[in-house]
């Protein structure tokens, strides 16, 4: 299982309702994007990354590790305004660069934080099935496209497993070998388990619709009222910090 699902099955707002983190966290993003990035961006990444670590118990350790792969992505997207290339000299430090930098990190890091705080709470499984709205066959591949990643990586796991049990990783030409095999044997696993899939699905009588059941969970007004105080405090702090 990956972190993000391990956490989100994990942490204490787990028997939360997920519109109660839904309504939370992408009110946070929507002001990320829509307040400066100082101090908007820097107020509404703070108040998601304490609500994660705080509110729902996440370990500072497994956040850090959550966060760190979208870092890096931030961090080579703004290397590039830090320099201006093709003048005298060719390579220079481009005017108001930092600031600019710093705002694009800023501002990523943030919505990026409150992204997380709703995935690290809320398993896929209890989102979708609430999704009402969205049409059966949009949600029915995204259930069946979830369910299939998790067998994949399993494949992928045992093979490579495998694979290292009899020296396949041992110089780099039996790696590159190992390697192909790995991918071969996965995409063949998975046709192989998608046909199984459809033959289980067939013989219960599948219909087109795709029918989950999901565990009945009621919306916490105070968790509301309190998630409201602090959407409509974190813009009124922002104006007081930046008048």
């Amino acid at each position: 299982m990956l972190l993000i699902d391990e956490t989100a099955h994990a942490n204490r707002w787990r028997s939360r309702h997920p519109g109660e983190k839904a309504f939370l966290a992408l009110g946070l993003l929507l002001l990320a994007v829509a307040l400066p990035p100082w101090p908007g961006a820097v107020l509404t990444g703070t108040a998601a990354l304490a609500l994660l670590l705080g509110g729902a118990r996440v370990p500072w350790r497994t956040a850090l590790r959550l966060l760190a792969l979208p870092l890096g992505f931030v961090i080579v997207g703004a290397l590039p305004l830090l320099v201006t290339v093709g003048g005298d000299p060719w390579l220079a430090l481009a005017p108001g660069g930092p600031a600019r930098a710093a705002a694009l990190v800023g501002r990523s890091l943030a919505t990026v934080t409150c992204l997380i705080l709703f995935a690290a709470t809320t398993p896929l499984a209890d989102t979708l099935p609430r999704l009402r709205w969205v049409p059966p066959a949009v949600l029915e591949i995204t259930l069946l496209v979830y369910r299939m990643l998790f067998l994949l990586l399993d494949s992928l796991t045992a093979v490579r497993e495998a694979q290292s049990l009899r020296m396949g990783f041992r110089t780099r030409r039996t790696t590159f070998r190992s390697l192909a095999g790995q991918g071969g044997a996965v995409f063949v696993r998975a046709f192989d388990r998608a046909r199984r899939l459809e033959a289980g699905l067939a013989s219960r009588g599948y219909d087109g619709s795709l029918r989950v059941r999901v565990p009945a969970r009621t919306v916490s007004p105070a968790f509301v009222a309190a998630s409201t105080v602090l959407l409509v405090a974190v813009p009124i702090l922002a104006l007081v910090v930046v008048p």
